[in-house]
């Protein structure tokens, strides 16, 4: 069992919750169908990410283009009366770079929804509010392996965890992906999978990968209710302890 006071102790901490208006310094196309946008500004001094799972709140322009983000109250956000709020999801901070006041945001364009359409059209020079994170799950890395499974939306916080694990920790990686072509070169070897194409599946790979030795922590990031099932899967019928892994759903089917 897990040993929440010593080893592999998992913390979470809070940050200062801060709304910032950022203007896109760059925008990069990563596959036909994620772009990476970059943002910058006075208002992201101090931004703070500690896990490779955190998740900001991105706030986007209304019809005048104007970004409003509320004010956060007892009683929960508050936006100004008569004022439009701005549509809101979460994602996860790609990269920060402290010494060059810049976040990197991954995106995947589905053709949808508010921050999909907004990242489609996306020009150097556009504003985007962005807010948090309140707070961090932080993983130590002493686990003696790691298991990392998720969709494409799993990338940006898969490719945090690859570049922040030590070298020498071995890291399994399994990832679905729309095409081939929608493959990264991330830090670490990938076992991808194209959806509805691959056999086996991700979820028959998973149900098949040989447990590592030694104490494993697995980490599961797809839509919600696939998210369950495959937690399910690790803690109800192979048994992995319930403390050594997190399954969260990063986006809901319709």
């Amino acid at each position: 069992m897990s040993d929440i006071t010593g080893r592999h102790a998992i913390t979470r901490v809070r940050h200062e919750l801060k709304m910032r208006k950022l203007s896109v310094s760059r925008v990069q196309n990563l596959t036909p169908h994620m772009v990476r946008v970059t943002v910058t500004g006075p208002d992201l001094e101090g931004f703070v990410t500690a896990s490779p799972d955190d998740h900001v709140k991105l706030f986007f322009p209304v019809d005048d283009g104007a970004i409003n983000t509320p004010t956060m109250t007892p009683e929960g956000p508050v936006f100004a009366e008569g004022v439009t709020p701005s549509p809101a999801r979460d994602y996860t901070p790609r990269r920060y770079n402290a010494a060059h006041n810049e976040l990197d945001i991954d995106f995947v364009l589905h053709g949808e929804g508010p921050a999909s359409t907004w990242a489609e059209r996306v020009k150097v020079g556009d504003t985007l509010g962005v807010g948090g994170p309140r707070g961090s799950m932080i993983v130590p890395h002493d686990f003696d392996h790691y298991v990392l499974v998720g969709d494409e939306t799993a990338l940006p916080a898969i490719g945090r965890w690859l570049e922040e694990l030590p070298a020498s920790t071995p890291v399994t990686v399994l990832v679905e992906i729309a095409s081939n072509e929608e493959k990264q070169i991330l830090a670490r070897d990938v076992h991808w999978f194209v959806r509805d194409r691959s056999v086996p599946s991700l979820d028959d790979t998973l149900a098949a990968l040989p447990i590592p030795g030694g104490d494993t922590f697995w980490w599961v990031a797809t839509e919600s209710k696939r998210a369950r099932s495959l937690r399910s899967l690790l803690v109800e019928t192979r048994g992995i302890d319930k403390d050594w892994v997190k399954a969260t759903g990063y986006w809901q089917a319709d």
